[in-house]
């Protein structure tokens, strides 16, 4: 049978006290819509429709692929209303609709699919997810009737105290036959609250052929997303899991519980992560690296056998057996040699540092091009920012030789094998294999004389 997805993103979120629509908060870097549409995508092979509210749509289409359809409801009536504004696009197109919610980002895409599958050997109108906890977490509660069978969904507000008693729970994931679905949306009546419940839709399928249920067994995916507090809890699941998939590739970590690791990175077996480090966005990380502790990785590319330590790191590139740290800082593309290391409080931004390239401690190096096998000595400085706004290029030749406190002010250039006397101020360019010295530097000798 065919299937089509919809997601219900239209919730403000107003426990979030935030500016920002509840299904666009992040987890794992990434906003929860995004984690739920792809779960959809994979259970029914093809991109979702989403229900959003007026205020989220252009931010919404930025973070799921083009393919995705989204529908807005207006006025936020409840589940029930919201779904039916997916009519429309959908009905006539499936067999099946699977509803989902964007609160619920945990949710695995195989976990859905096993409910597609549950309802495509099942005659009722529906199949439901539910659990079984002690905490509710202001879940619904699922009625049974003597014979065991699903009689009714009853919301935590609207429960009794027998009710509330009930230890299975509406996990919010279901999948209908859609002509049962369409015909019946219509019919809910709104709640003294003026809203539209889909769980009401629960005891017209008992009635209509019976409702069948698909357990989920880890509740870590059914964490719902109302409060910061549960945004906070669902990090800790993710975490787990996220760790867990890269210890069983591999990968070594020494205290998973404080290291962080977005869904987009990328570990080669045998890496070690040292506490305290947070790897983001895309960034790979090479076969034998050891990253931290108190490391932040962004979006960089290191390659194998590197050593970074208590460093920062961002949309640089690393070859294989840099070693970095501690208290480095590579800025937006930085990208460094074979065996470059760099030491403690150096910073690198726009520039090529080439294979052997030594810069021990205290240095800056900006929009500047380093010769291989080159000794950045302390406190050196490439002066690259001119009165005109204009960032200006350095090039250092190969094995050249920079004494400490050495200014390069850019524009400038350093041919291959020259030196550079401590506390010089480098102003005009240094010819090949010759010493330039003071302020502003001249060139005295031969480095051979």
């Amino acid at each position: 049978m065919d299937c089509e997805a919809v997601i219900l993103a239209a919730g403000l979120g107003t426990r979030m006290v935030s500016a920002t629509p509840k299904a666009l908060h992040r987890l794992g870097g990434q906003p929860l819509l995004t984690w739920v549409e792809r779960a959809c995508r994979e259970a029914v092979a093809r991109p979702p429709v989403v229900v959003i509210g007026p205020e989220a749509g252009a931010e919404a289409a930025q973070v799921v692929p083009p393919d995705v359809r989204f529908v807005v409801q207006e006025a936020r009536r409840g589940t029930g209303h919201a779904l039916q504004q997916a009519a429309a696009v959908l009905r006539g197109h499936a067999d099946l609709v699977l509803v989902a919610t964007a609160d619920m980002p945990l949710i695995r895409g195989e976990s859905l699919r096993r409910l597609v599958e549950r309802q495509t050997t099942h005659a009722g109108p529906v199949t439901m997810m539910t659990i079984r906890a002690v905490e509710a977490r202001g879940f619904g509660r699922v009625e049974r009737g003597p014979d065991g069978e699903v009689r009714a969904v009853v919301e935590e507000a609207m429960a009794d105290a027998a009710q509330l008693a009930i230890g299975e729970f509406n996990a919010s994931l279901y999948c209908f036959r859609a002509r049962w679905l369409w015909d019946e949306l219509p019919r809910l009546r709104e709640s003294p609250q003026g809203e539209m419940y889909l769980t009401d839709l629960v005891a017209r399928a008992a009635a209509a052929g019976g409702v069948a249920v698909e357990p989920v067994a880890d509740l870590d995916e059914v964490i719902g997303i109302n409060t910061r507090e549960h945004l906070a809890q669902a990090e800790r699941a993710l975490r787990r899991r996220v760790n867990r998939g890269w210890m069983l590739a591999g990968v070594s970590l020494v205290d998973p519980e404080t290291t962080y690791i977005e869904s987009s990175v990328q570990l080669a077996p045998d890496v070690e992560v040292l506490p305290n480090t947070h790897l983001r966005g895309a960034t790979v990380v090479g076969r034998g690296s050891r990253l931290g502790p108190n490391t932040v990785v962004t979006d960089s590319i290191i390659g194998e056998a590197c050593r970074v330590e208590a460093s920062v790191i961002e949309g640089a590139r690393l070859e294989d057996e840099v070693r970095i740290g501690p208290f480095a800082h590579l800025r937006s593309g930085a990208r460094l040699g074979r065996g470059v290391h760099m030491g403690n409080f150096g910073e690198v931004k726009n520039s090529v540092l080439g294979a052997g390239v030594k810069m021990g401690h205290f240095s800056y190096v900006g929009d500047a091009e380093i010769g291989a096998e080159t000794n950045i000595g302390a406190g050196t400085i490439t002066c690259n920012f001119s009165r005109d706004g204009k960032k200006n290029r350095t090039r250092v030749g190969k094995g050249v030789f920079l004494g400490s406190d050495s200014l390069l002010v850019a524009p400038v250039e350093i041919g291959d094998a020259a030196a550079t006397g401590a506390g010089s101020v480098v102003t005009r360019d240094v010819p090949a294999g010759r010493l330039a010295v003071g302020m502003p530097a001249r060139v005295v000798r031969h480095l051979e004389e």
